[in-house]
């Protein structure tokens, strides 16, 4: 099996820290050059750049906010201007927690459209270049609330289930031309996102009970699974869920 991606360029979205850093180094040691994404340029975007060059890859960082309309596509225009975009992952994403009764219309809006919108604005301006080459892969990052969504977080639970539909609905149509389309769904992983949550020891020891493997993953036990799904490895697979998430949504 050829997991090598040399001479490919990949974008990963949200990637200067977590689970979208972590796969933009494993993509740059199996040879690929990475653009990194954040909504802003800062020291810790610098740290995670210098991170995936000292792999041994050219590669490059873009900002751009995805959660205003055609934030999506000027984040992709720019990275094609890096180099053609042969690897989508679409990582970045806005989670507001609040009690359905509570959940306001701008929030809402803008988890649709960071979580949503923004991914289909980047597959379409990134997508015709990987069908023209007949080679391409797209990743979106999804989440065990696909199959068990948190009563807290019921937008950003539906628009990674729109997500997911969206990738299938491509997987459909871009197959003949030789691009998969899949989506990786990570369960508890220990990131900055969850630090505060998983600091209360009562709720992090419930949620560590509902999961049957008993721990909660790190963001590299997302990586080997986007390496299969961005590699030529996954060649006849597309349109497909992969949870990592130690058993949860089971």
């Amino acid at each position: 099996m050829n997991f090598s991606l040399i001479k490919k360029t990949a974008l990963v979205t949200g990637s200067t820290r977590g689970i979208g850093k972590a796969i933009a180094i494993a993509l740059a040691r199996s040879g690929a050059q990475v653009v990194l994404h954040a909504s802003a340029e800062s020291d810790r975007a610098r740290r995670a750049l210098a991170e995936v060059r000292a792999a041994g890859t050219e590669s490059w960082f873009v900002a751009g906010d995805l959660s205003i309309p055609g934030g999506g596509r000027a984040v992709a225009a720019d990275a094609l201007k890096c180099a053609p975009v042969d690897i989508l992952v679409l990582n970045a994403s806005m989670q507001c927690r609040a009690a359905w009764q509570e959940i306001s219309a701008d929030e809402a809006s803008l988890q649709m459209q960071t979580n949503f919108h923004a991914s289909l604005e980047m597959i379409q301006e990134i997508a015709p270049g990987m069908l023209a080459r007949k080679w391409g892969r797209i990743l979106a990052i999804g989440s065990v609330q696909e199959a068990k969504p948190h009563p807290l977080m019921a937008v950003y639970a539906a628009s990674k289930c729109a997500q997911t539909s969206l990738i299938k609905n491509f997987a459909l149509q871009f197959a003949p031309h030789g691009v998969t389309c899949n989506t990786l769904s990570p369960g508890v992983i220990r990131t900055e996102r969850n630090e505060e949550a998983l600091a209360d020891a009562g709720y992090s020891e419930r949620i560590r009970a509902a999961i049957p493997s008993g721990f909660f993953g790190v963001p590299e036990d997302c990586a080997g699974a986007a390496i299969l799904l961005c590699s030529d490895a996954s060649r006849y697979i597309t349109g497909q869920t992969l949870f990592a998430d130690g058993g949860l949504g089971l």
